[in-house]
């Protein structure tokens, strides 16, 4: 049901965005899975942008989970001290790598993704997605918080894992593994906060649109 009590097939509603953004990579720009696992738990309130760009001296200092793992607050945080939060991601990480130990024993489910310290199940989604893993839930990021209610998909929340859960509520399993980054990207280039509705593909769908802009 949508917000007039109507039956809405978002998944045909949405499937131009879908087509668009199809299996295109995360914009954080990562290597292998240890890279991934390291890179979201560093991005959380900060910006992809941000961790992109401290990332390649951390990798070069610890190419491996193994590397990583033999480290310590003050040979770790000095690679790490522009990023937001640093010193609690900082021990996050290495609480990871003292468990887990080598990149190969990186556990891609929910449950235990989820168990490790800085991991939240936005995080979980995302390496799940990105390791081309069964989806076991939607990516409800910051551009999903915003657009998903804007377009009228569900109601507004700011709580990430209510917005996941009610999106897993409307729309089918078949395409939860795409389609939190599908509306990610699309929030990111097109349906920012100022939105670009006169280049958007599901203008005709979007609740914003047909009650605000025409």
């Amino acid at each position: 049901m949508d917000l007039f009590g109507e039956t809405s097939d978002w998944e045909t509603k949405l499937k131009p965005i879908l087509k668009k953004y199809k299996g295109k990579k995360h914009p954080l720009e990562y290597e292998n899975t240890y890279q991934l696992l390291v890179m979201v738990v560093l991005s959380a309130q900060d910006s992809d942008a941000n961790i992109n760009k401290i990332a390649p001296a951390l990798f070069e200092k610890f190419p491996t989970l193994k590397s990583l793992s033999q480290a310590n607050p003050e040979t770790f945080i000095p690679y790490i001290s522009k990023v937001r939060n640093y010193p609690t991601k900082a021990q996050w990480l290495l609480d990871i790598a003292a468990t887990i130990k080598k990149g190969e024993d990186i556990p891609l489910n929910m449950k235990d993704l989820t168990a490790l310290k800085g991991i939240g199940r936005k995080s979980a989604n995302v390496i799940l997605r990105e390791t081309h893993q069964p989806a076991e839930g939607i990516i409800a990021d910051l551009h999903v918080i915003r657009v998903a209610p804007r377009i009228g998909i569900i109601k507004e929340s700011k709580d990430g894992n209510k917005v996941e859960k009610d999106l897993m509520q409307v729309l089918p399993k078949k395409i939860w593994s795409e389609i939190g980054m599908a509306i990610s990207f699309h929030g990111r280039e097109t349906c920012r906060p100022k939105p670009k509705c006169e280049e958007c593909l599901i203008a005709d769908y979007c609740q914003y649109y047909l009650t605000e802009v025409i």
